[in-house]
């Protein structure tokens, strides 16, 4: 069974509530009639119910009367929310009249759902930038514990017949959200990579962090960046297989490993790839995906205490449709290990 067959099957065995702030978008409503088709999840759609039926009607849309819609305008809807985000930023100062006016911007409304219960996730960003989807993540549904950095992952699907990863999957991260992260923040995406090999691909994670170096081949200050997260890492999960710094040989063919890692616990079967910096990350999931001819799903964010996910503004209903089944998968993964 492919991944996606896999995501699907689970989604459906634990059915989710996912919220779609950009509930008047052509493709986010296209995408969300299928999942509702498919009785994947329950679907939440933000945005004036009139405006909302009547593109699902020119779309010729016909499962759309069965999500929930949520009207932001609606005066009892902002009652009910409004408190929540209060009491969550007052600290920062702001008012009452203040938290009733963000409460009426969709993507915070949706975070305030997922917050208090009433939904388990969120997929936005077909309308919105990635900024303002993290924005609202942040502020209202915050990190989980112990994790201080919100990163993106991508899962890397390999043609049939390439020795790497695991069944075919690799895991790649930062590749979308830390320019330069700290060695705290290296680990805790490490960490969070982790989850992901284990609640998105269905993998035993094996955990490498990548350097130009391999176990003090080169001295420098970058490297000494990746032995300290390296360290870190050990610390917050012990029983994680993790290893670095490796070279990228060494962490994913066994041969280079054993000739210069032969003490690594990974053994050249890495298959979660942290990159020390986000241009190394973006530029290698990139370069693999084109030159490899390998499929790319995400960003996944990860490292939220709830799942949040971010699309581009240039997406597909097909995208959109893959990211809501992954985003349910994460909120079963979080519940299921808490």
């Amino acid at each position: 069974m492919k991944l996606f067959e896999k995501l699907t099957a689970n989604a459906k065995s634990h059915k989710q509530r996912i919220v779609l702030p950009e509930g008047t978008e052509a493709r986010t409503l296209t995408a969300a009639d299928r999942i509702i088709a498919d009785d994947i999840a329950d679907i939440i759609l933000i945005g004036a119910p009139d405006e909302i039926m009547h593109l699902a009607a020119e779309l010729k849309l016909e499962n759309i009367s069965k999500a929930t819609i949520v009207n932001p305008a609606d005066e009892a809807v902002i009652d009910k929310y409004a408190p929540l985000f209060y009491e969550l930023r007052k600290s920062k100062g702001i008012t009452m009249d203040e938290a009733r006016l963000t409460t009426a911007n969709n993507l915070y409304l949706g975070c305030l759902m997922v917050k208090a219960g009433d939904a388990d996730g969120q997929v936005a960003g077909a309308m919105n930038t990635t900024g303002n989807v993290l924005r609202a993540a942040f502020q209202v549904i915050k990190t989980q514990p112990g994790i201080d950095v919100v990163s993106g992952a991508f899962i890397m699907l390999l043609p049939e017949g390439l020795p790497y990863g695991t069944d075919g999957v690799l895991i790649f991260a930062d590749c979308a959200v830390v320019p330069d992260p700290t060695p705290k923040e290296l680990a805790q995406i490490a960490v969070s990579s982790s989850i992901t090999a284990r609640d998105i691909a269905g993998i035993q994670p094996r955990v490498a962090i990548l350097s130009f170096s391999t176990k003090g081949s080169a001295k420098h200050e970058r490297v000494d960046k990746v032995i300290e997260a390296t360290k870190i890492a050990h610390e917050m999960a012990p029983n994680l297989i993790l290893d670095g710094e490796l070279q990228a040989d060494a962490a994913i063919v066994p041969s280079v490993a054993h000739a210069k890692a032969p003490q690594s616990p990974l053994s050249g079967r890495a298959n979660v790839l942290v990159f020390p910096s986000l241009e190394v990350g973006n530029i290698a999931y990139k370069l693999v995906q084109r030159l490899g001819n390998v499929e790319a799903v995400g960003p996944v964010l990860q490292g939220l205490a709830a799942p949040v996910n971010d699309l581009s503004r240039g997406c597909y209903p097909e995208d959109i449709y893959k990211t809501i089944i992954i985003t349910c998968n994460q909120a079963i993964g979080l519940k299921l290990n808490k």
